[in-house]
């Protein structure tokens, strides 16, 4: 059972492709990756980006989808309009199946990760294919053009991001001062899954972990609302693991 990561690649392994293919390998899943750019990082912060051509993220996608059907793919670093374009003509097509958005504009330390009009393209191409889009409150801001700063303002975020096409939202709270609750509206309901702060952060690579781990959920059989909370507990395991390897941010890990 194959699913599939297109996403930047992270040498300190905490985020990014790495990190997606060490949730499905969790999970029991055959991870395929395609890069979209090349990122210099360590646990500190972001030295630089290089956006790998959209030709060779089509080459890619031509080559792996051609043998091999994933049953989802996850989105993740897509830093130009050119990739987005490329992964649109892929997921129109089928050959991507489930399509899940974890729409990375910007590294936790506020490096940006996209051009201008990314996010724009994303939501005009790429939102009305996918299954699930998994923003944090700062990028469900950008998304929308609108203060994302409570609650209500997360499940309107969510609701407005469903309306421009997106099968589910799910706004994660990761970045909330108080307790870390994401709000899913699937189109019909809203649901809140509450959750602990955990403590010796900050970590690496959260925002790819889960949408990682919901994507796997998901391949896996669970319905929406279940694979999202089932991601939401494994990344909180992942949190009571994690690892300081550097002298930065601690990166998640899951013992066996």
């Amino acid at each position: 059972m194959a699913v599939m990561t297109v996403a930047g690649s992270d040498p300190s392994g905490g985020a990014g492709v790495q990190a997606d293919l060490r949730v499905f390998n969790r999970l029991n899943l055959l991870g395929l990756s395609v890069i979209s750019a090349l990122t210099a990082q360590n646990t500190k912060d972001v030295k630089s980006v290089n956006t790998v051509t959209a030709g060779e993220v089509k080459a890619q996608l031509e080559s792996v989808t051609s043998d091999i059907q994933p049953l989802m793919t996850k989105t993740g670093m897509l830093p130009s309009a050119d990739i987005i374009e490329e992964v649109y003509t892929f997921a129109v097509s089928g050959r991507l199946g489930g399509l899940i958005i974890d729409p990375v504009l910007k590294s936790s330390s506020g490096v940006k990760l996209a051009e201008e009009g990314c996010a724009r393209k994303l939501m005009q191409r790429l939102a009305p294919h996918c299954l699930l889009m998994t923003p944090n409150i700062m990028e469900a801001a950008m998304l929308t053009d609108r203060k994302v700063e409570n609650a209500n303002e997360a499940i309107e975020a969510a609701r407005a991001l469903v309306d421009a096409g997106a099968g589910a939202v799910c706004v994660t709270g990761g970045h909330w001062p108080d307790a870390p609750i994401d709000y899913l509206f699937d189109g019909e309901q809203v649901y809140e899954f509450t959750g602990e702060r955990m403590p010796g952060g900050p970590f690496h690579g959260t925002g790819c972990f889960f949408s990682a781990a919901a994507t796997g959920f998901l391949a896996l059989g669970a319905e929406m609302p279940e694979a999202l909370l089932k991601a939401k507990r494994l990344l909180e395991q992942a949190m009571k693991d994690a690892i300081s390897p550097g002298a930065g941010m601690k990166i998640l890990w899951l013992k066996r």
